[in-house]
């Protein structure tokens, strides 16, 4: 199947395309490209850059995907957003959310390997640093919650269930529902409250989750990610 130029879905990877072949060619997705084009050419701000939407899966393939960390949407001011979710580039602030997943590798593994802001590490090596919804208007979060990307992430974690032993750490009740989705005879789910400071201190803080991701690759053979 080939994707239409003109459809901002054409820019994910060969690998990826086949897998979500069936969703590629439905209405809501032809949707979602059409409507991120008329929000552009009507001078609205759209984060991350087109170029960069799908960049979790450009950097992770769908084959080599051992661990997902679902976020909600992406940031929304400039300089942050770049397709992975919590992470932003090398130099940019470290966001409050990412500092406390850092403070949890910190303390409970005593090896923290990243010394910035950006996960390219960690997708290099199988985590799929996926959002709920794939893009935000500037300085709005939460703005493209409606606009059909839940229902295209959906099929992401539907697909990725259809695998074998893959992590799947799900912070806050908006990546919880997802859950419902997940064989758990098949894959580990790992579920707390969001590192947000909002939120940390309800159970983010202390949850282990790291440590138990690699502890179940290992058992099933599979390299432990450096985090």
């Amino acid at each position: 199947m080939k994707v239409s130029q003109q459809n901002i879905f054409s820019t994910l990877p060969s690998d990826w395309q086949e897998t979500l072949e069936t969703e590629l060619n439905k209405e809501y997705t032809a949707t979602i490209s059409q409507l991120l084009e008329e929000m552009k050419k009507s001078g609205k701000v759209i984060y991350p850059e087109e170029k960069n939407i799908f960049s979790c899966m450009k950097m992770t393939p769908f084959n080599e995907v051992k661990v997902v960390i679902l976020g909600q949407d992406p940031y929304h001011q400039a300089g942050q957003a770049n397709g992975l979710s919590f992470s932003v580039n090398t130099g940019a602030v470290i966001p409050p959310s990412l500092k406390n997943i850092y403070k949890e590798i910190a303390t409970s593994i005593g090896n923290l390997e990243s010394s910035d802001g950006s996960l390219t590490k960690w997708a290099k090596q199988g985590v799929l640093l996926l959002n709920s919804v794939l893009t935000v208007e500037e300085s709005l979060p939460g703005s493209h919650a409606k606009i059909g990307w839940e229902k295209f992430t959906d099929k992401v974690v539907s697909k990725l269930n259809q695998s074998d032993n893959i992590v799947f750490m799900l912070w806050g009740k908006n990546a919880s529902k997802k859950g419902s989705i997940i064989d758990r005879s098949k894959h580990l789910v790992l579920e707390s409250a969001h590192p947000s400071p909002l939120s940390a201190y309800k159970g983010f803080h202390g949850n282990g989750h790291f440590l138990k991701c690699n502890k179940f690759l290992k058992e099933n053979d599979l390299t432990e990610i450096r985090w």
